[in-house]
């Protein structure tokens, strides 16, 4: 039953660790142990409320709470820094803002009527939401950032970029991904794709091409791989077809599409995957799906499935 109750109560750890993260506790603590007023002064909080939150997250072993009721880092707090590698601050900084939470509190709309709980509660789509709300867009866009610099490491030690010249990300953010692929294989050119107000202001350097746009619309032409990265996740099956299509139209012949996304894993086993895809259902109304899946909407874009590498939390899928 004491395992249960956790779980049942994981919103409470959640929502702790999100607002530690939005006020920056982590970064404060780098430099060494600090107690509750010194902090509250820093960011402009209650004292006694920041020990509450403070000492609750000691308790779970993010912090350490010593016998002067000084915090200090413990070694998985360490992963709420900005400043370190594989950082998990931008996505808890997002995930407990209110428009996505009031959206998670209506799962069950969703798993009633099949419908989108975000459009359900704010009336528009997410990405209309953000677009007229560009604080919340940069706090995503952060935590995107975030994530894409998780999973880095490991794509480029499981899948040889270093086979082709030109490599488009498309959807690519604000190119963490990409500037690492083109780090590591100092031959390739990049051309990094997204939405005006996402890419605006990149530079990734001379060898790479900034492109603003909509995919939907049109991609840029001129490449031998074209990367879709926590893509097509987001969107139901007939949107994820009118993206690669909208690839297929642009691509050179005997191009590939690289699809990096979570492949569902067996029954009873890897929560991750499913619990991002209750994510997906929820906050975009896409889905994560099987290699099986991802076969199906690649043959219906008029592509076939050559090979699937795994690479860390992610799967590369590559299609001819």
């Amino acid at each position: 039953m004491d395992d249960l109750l956790r779980l049942i109560n994981g919103y409470q750890l959640s929502q702790a660790i999100h607002v530690a993260a939005t006020l920056g506790i982590a970064d404060r603590l780098a430099g060494g142990a600090r107690d509750a007023e010194d902090l509250a002064v820093a960011t402009d909080a209650h004292a006694p409320a920041l020990y509450r939150l403070l000492r609750a997250l000691a308790a779970v072993g993010i912090l350490h709470e010593d016998a002067d009721h000084r915090f200090a880092l413990t070694p998985l707090g360490e992963g709420l820094r900005t400043d370190v590698p594989d950082s998990a601050a931008g996505w808890a900084a997002f995930i407990g803002r209110p428009y996505h939470w009031s959206a998670w509190s209506q799962l069950l709309h969703s798993v009633r009527t099949g419908e989108n709980a975000f459009a359900a509660v704010h009336g528009v789509d997410v990405w209309t939401y953000r677009a007229e709300h560009p604080e919340e867009s940069g706090i995503f866009d952060a935590a995107m950032t975030a994530l894409a610099a998780r999973v880095t490491a490991s794509v480029l030690a499981a899948y040889d970029f270093g086979q082709f010249e030109v490599v488009a990300d498309i959807g690519g953010s604000r190119g963490t991904l990409l500037a690492a692929i083109l780090a590591h294989h100092p031959h390739l050119r990049g051309i990094l794709f997204d939405r005006p107000g996402v890419v605006a202001g990149v530079d990734l350097g001379e060898r790479c091409r900034i492109v603003g746009g909509s995919f939907f619309e049109a991609v840029p032409g001129g490449a031998d791989a074209y990367i879709l990265k926590s893509v097509l996740h987001d969107w139901d099956d007939e949107t994820s077809v009118a993206i690669l299509q909208s690839i297929r139209r642009a691509a050179p012949a005997g191009s590939a599409v690289l699809i990096l996304e979570r492949r569902l894993g067996p029954p009873n086993a890897e929560p991750a995957g499913k619990l991002s895809d209750l994510n997906m259902l929820v906050a975009t109304g896409g889905r994560e799906r099987t290699r099986d899946e991802y076969a199906r909407l690649l043959e219906a874009a008029g592509y076939g499935l050559v090979s699937e590498t795994p690479a860390g939390p992610v799967s590369v899928f590559e299609a001819r």
